[in-house]
């Protein structure tokens, strides 16, 4: 479980082929320093586990689902990718609850600067649109974020918008992002709960 506030942006150092999927080896000294093999760690919002370790790096099996469903696929040596450990029991919930499971991704449509904060537009899609909240939380990148906008629920293109402050530009990978990058989203999961329970009713048609 993490709560979506990046301690560190991390390297890729070694991206190498591993049966379907991929063996991937992150640079990221302050994550390592408490990291044993079977560790949780988020990678960009993928929750990754540790199967070696080193002074400064970690390595840690990607899986072909996670190719498919995330971003991690174009991941290259050199890439900068958001860091996380898994949160401690008695640590602050200084973001919100954030499994490090990605719904789906999402693309950067619009970057607005502004005086002191940047605003930024991303497309979301349809079966997710419902899960998005004015003022709620998203992940974008494993970044815990308050969605500022959205789009109205009869748009068939469905958009939400973060406001980033310059710590969030600094301290993470969305200060270097670009309009039409992608970005892996993870949705509240207490609004997915929702919908599941809803699906249940007799309201929702299961029954």
């Amino acid at each position: 479980m993490f709560t979506g506030i990046v301690e560190e942006i991390g390297t890729v150092t070694a991206v190498a082929p591993a049966g379907d999927g991929i063996r991937l080896t992150v640079q990221a000294p302050t994550a390592v320093t408490d990291a044993g093999h079977g560790d949780s760690i988020a990678i960009s919002g993928v929750c990754l586990t540790v199967v070696d370790r080193g002074d400064d790096w970690f390595t840690a099996d990607v899986m072909q689902q996670t190719l498919t469903m995330t971003t991690t696929g174009t991941l290259a040596p050199g890439s900068a990718v958001n860091v996380e450990r898994a949160t401690a029991a008695d640590g602050r919930l200084g973001g919100h609850i954030v499994q490090g499971h990605i719904d789906s991704t999402g693309r950067i449509l619009e970057i607005r600067p502004g005086a002191q904060w940047q605003v930024v537009r991303i497309a979301l899609p349809e079966d997710l649109a419902p899960l998005v909240v004015d003022k709620g939380s998203i992940a974008v990148d494993g970044i815990s974020l308050t969605v500022s906008a959205v789009s109205d629920a009869a748009d068939s293109s469905p958009w939400f918008e973060v406001s980033l402050i310059p710590e969030t530009l600094t301290a993470t990978t969305l200060g270097s992002r670009a309009v039409g990058d992608a970005v892996n989203l993870e949705t509240d999961i207490l609004a997915r709960h929702v919908r599941r329970l809803l699906a249940f009713t007799p309201e929702g048609g299961s029954r």
